[in-house]
């Protein structure tokens, strides 16, 4: 099992997205472990990256204790950059000015799409979801990072519903259907990193975390997985990673 003397798997969650951003990037973040990664990266290794929420702030920089529980909530206009009507941050996914897009879902597939609108029959579902917000046009328009819990019930080989386009049935099939840009680019768990096989754009195992076996990724996914050729461990959080995190989240209110 993942060691989790030193972090929980909010953490590692958190800390493993946040290595995947780059300096100088506009990354469309949720609140919860998107934001808490972005603003990781922001503080750590890149100070020009640029944190866009669906509610209209563009530059979002969030102060030690006061995380937002809405992407709508005032506390995300202080210091930032600009505030926008959420039809104008549509508009700058639209004109390609967004590099990465943070998503989660209930369901992933073998192929990267996303499930966030019912689990069962469309016409008699066991369960509802909140459904897309703009996660259909965050998905469709920029490089996703997903970040989510790793169980054999959210790991299926095809989600009951495409709220969030990944690969869609794989191959060129994205493309063919009218999104020629972006797609899935890492999906983040607490057992391991995963990425896309560039020809088939299946989803495959690129890193395992500290402690985890083949077997045990394997068991918890509800199809069988590849494995990169070169398949390498994680690095664990850093203490200056995990002091970050929980000066940014004092109450463990995301981090757990």
């Amino acid at each position: 099992m993942t060691d989790t003397r030193n972090y929980t798997a909010s953490e590692i969650l958190a800390v493993l997205s946040s290595r995947q951003l780059t300096d100088g990037q506009v990354v469309f973040a949720g609140v919860g472990i998107p934001l808490l990664a972005a603003t990781l990266a922001q503080r750590l290794d890149c100070p020009g990256l640029t944190i866009l929420f669906e509610g209209g702030v563009v530059g979002a920089f969030v102060e030690p204790g006061k995380l937002p529980p809405s992407t709508n909530d005032q506390r995300c206009t202080k210091r930032a950059n600009m505030v926008l009507g959420s039809a104008d941050v549509l508009l700058l996914l639209q004109r390609g000015y967004v590099d990465v897009g943070f998503m989660g879902g209930a369901q992933i597939d073998q192929f990267g799409n996303l499930n966030s609108s019912f689990i069962g029959d469309p016409a008699h579902p066991k369960t509802r979801l909140p459904g897309t917000g703009g996660g259909n046009d965050i998905s469709s328009l920029t490089n996703m990072i997903v970040a989510m819990k790793h169980e054999k019930r959210r790991f299926v080989e095809q989600v009951d519903f495409i709220t969030s386009p990944g690969f869609i049935r794989g191959g060129r099939s994205r493309a063919e259907s009218g999104l020629p840009m972006g797609g899935m680019f890492r999906v983040i768990t607490e057992l391991a990193v995963f990425g896309f096989d560039d020809t088939d754009r299946r989803i495959k195992v690129l890193a395992l975390n500290p402690g985890v076996s083949r077997e045990e990724v394997q068991d918890n996914t509800g199809f069988d997985l590849t494995f990169d050729d070169q398949l390498g461990t994680t690095e664990p959080p850093t203490e200056k990673e995990l002091a970050t995190l929980r000066v940014l989240d004092p109450e463990r209110l995301f981090i757990g």
